[in-house]
């Protein structure tokens, strides 16, 4: 058995992998919500993580299951911030905190943000790890001063069950302190902004075997003690792998409260202007190339609890089905939280436009699926521009569970689509990890082919593809239309 673990925003899920590549178990506990002591900031206990690790690990294990190897995975750009002894200093600042933006601005001035884009194959995002870093700097400089170790969530959990301090490349590209290109720290990125390299956990690959189970952790979570731990990757990086996205060319579409397009490359490829992440992947010698969606399943989640709070996502997705292929004109800009790609614009707002007079509940629903897809369609263009191969696709989250859903994005990407037999997230790619470090399966590639099935694929329709390929260019005239409206 191989255990994958996921410490992501709400909760803490492990499942166990057989050494078929099979799902034999899995548990979850959530954390308490994060907290916003003002707007933009997002901050939580990484002790919480901690605790909701060791509840989901006893239940996953009451079966009396052995497990052989660990793997981890995360939400990515957390910023734990840790004195000498490895206590915590202050509340981690997680992923959606965005109150970074001056400290954005400084590293462009000093380092230039081409230059930085040629560092670290990213610009400054209010997101990444180290302007979180340089905000408490400028604001904590007594926190600042007694740091001595900087990790992310998941890499907090392993200390605390190894003792070791470690993270993986794929993790590490999202803090904007790591030379992409070369998968190692960027010491000079980290020496302009004053962090020093003894901060730096070491660097692992995914599937490298980093640390091991503790005797204390051991006792409180029911592992062996001396149970190997894999390196493990961000929830991206093992979402990734758990759906078998490993080879050029490959690419999945997954939509949960944000939206990711992610695609497999053998080589980095930075796009120029920053629109696309760049960053190592899971795979040992590979990269990825990823475009973000900030409210995609939050798009629906929205327009349920505000037009339609007496309905099931399903009463409103079966009424959406009977309006045809591009919502009689009527477009959404999923903008709720801004955007990412391609805007990199955290002002950005949303909009329905083309509201008439025989608009309906029903089309709003089926203009909210068609611009959340219009939206992750933006990836697949710089993708083009820049090169990047498509020859399929993999739909994972809540966009691949509906097939209303999964017939628009088919249409609206214009590529064959598959649905995976089941889609078992990060966790499941971190045990998939976990496995290979182990020595069980020879590569991630063999450890995929165990595990992995392909249930459904979905052709895109001709005459659909040409009436969202008329939608998609309409689409993309409301983004300038309301940044002239609202500066």
């Amino acid at each position: 058995m191989f255990l994958g673990m996921d410490v992501g925003t709400g909760g803490t899920r492990a499942v166990l992998v057989d050494e078929k590549g099979q799902l034999a178990g899995s548990a979850s506990s959530e954390h308490e919500p994060f907290r916003t002591p003002h707007p933009g900031w997002a901050e939580q206990d990484p002790e919480d993580w901690w605790r909701a690790a060791q509840r989901a690990i006893r239940e996953v294990l009451a079966s009396g299951a052995r497990v052989d190897a660990v793997g981890l995975t995360g939400q990515m750009h957390g910023a734990v911030m840790l004195d000498k002894d490895g206590k915590v200093l202050r509340p981690a600042l997680i992923w959606c905190d965005v109150r970074t933006g001056p400290q954005c601005d400084w590293l462009h001035k000093v380092i230039g943000r081409e230059r930085l884009i040629e560092l670290t194959a990213n610009p400054a995002l209010p997101n990444f790890t180290l302007t979180k870093l340089l905000w408490v700097k400028e604001h904590e400089p007594e926190i600042f001063a007694r740091i001595a170790h900087i990790l992310c969530p998941k890499d907090y959990v392993r200390y605390r069950l190894t003792g070791t301090y470690a993270m993986d490349v794929q993790e590490a590209s999202g803090t904007l302190l790591l030379d992409v290109a070369h998968r190692r720290w960027s010491k000079e990125v980290a020496k302009i902004a004053g962090i020093p390299e003894s901060w730096l956990p070491e660097l692992f690959e995914s599937p490298e075997i980093c640390a091991n189970i503790s005797d204390e952790a051991a006792q409180l979570t029911g592992l062996k003690a001396g149970t190997p731990v894999a390196a493990g990757a961000g929830d991206q990086g093992a979402g990734a792998v758990g759906m078998g996205i490993l080879q050029p060319g490959s690419v999945s579409a997954t939509i949960g409260t944000s939206g990711v397009v992610f695609a497999a490359t053998a080589a980095p490829t930075r796009d120029p202007l920053g629109r696309l992440h760049t960053f190592c992947h899971a795979v040992p010698g590979r990269w990825h190339v990823m475009g973000v969606t900030q409210a995609a399943g939050l798009s629906l989640r929205w327009l349920r609890e505000t037009l339609a709070p007496d309905q099931t996502y399903d009463d409103l997705t079966s009424a959406a089905a009977r309006i045809p292929a591009g919502s009689d004109g009527l477009l959404w800009t999923p903008y709720l939280l801004g955007e990412r790609t391609p805007h990199l614009d955290p002002t950005a707002t949303a909009a329905f436009v083309g509201i008439t007079a025989t608009t309906t509940r029903a089309h709003f629903t089926r203009a909210v699926l068609e611009g959340v897809a219009y939206s992750l369609k933006d990836t697949f263009t710089l993708f083009s521009e820049l090169g990047i191969p498509v020859k399929g696709v993999r739909l994972g989250g809540g966009g691949a569970r509906g097939p209303l859903w999964r017939e628009i994005q088919a249409n609206i990407y214009g590529y064959a689509c598959e649905r995976l037999t089941a889609e078992e997230g990060g966790a499941f790619g971190a045990a998939l990890m976990a496995g290979v470090g182990a020595g069980h399966w020879p590569d991630l590639e063999a450890a995929c082919a165990a595990g992995i099935t392909v249930a459904e694929t979905i052709q895109p329709k001709p005459a659909a593809v040409q009436r969202y390929a008329e939608g998609y260019a309409g689409y993309r005239r409301v983004y300038p239309a309301l940044k002239g409206i609202h500066g």
